[in-house]
């Protein structure tokens, strides 16, 4: 389990709130994880928790999935605020 210690802070980095970056974010996410596969070769369980994880994360629609925007879910509040996203 010690291959989880650089999985699992990936589930936690927060997605940009501005939509532009969205894109950005998610082929850079890709990127980490399939060269973290790559290089590291983490072991079968490891890579299964992390993938349930991911999937469940990704079904329920929190919003934190990296692969893609529901549509069902709404912004955050700040996300608003011209101050941080801009115009």
């Amino acid at each position: 389990m010690y291959c989880l210690q650089w999985l699992l802070p990936v589930l936690l980095i927060p997605k940009p709130l501005n939509p532009a970056l969205w894109f950005s974010h998610s082929v850079f996410m890709g990127f980490y994880l399939l060269s973290f596969l790559l290089e590291r070769k983490p072991c079968t369980i490891c890579a299964l928790v992390f993938l349930a994880a991911l999937v469940l994360i990704c079904y329920s629609c929190w919003g934190n999935c990296f692969l893609y925007h529901c549509t069902g879910s709404q912004l955050p509040e700040s996300a608003h605020d011209p101050s941080i996203v801009g115009t």
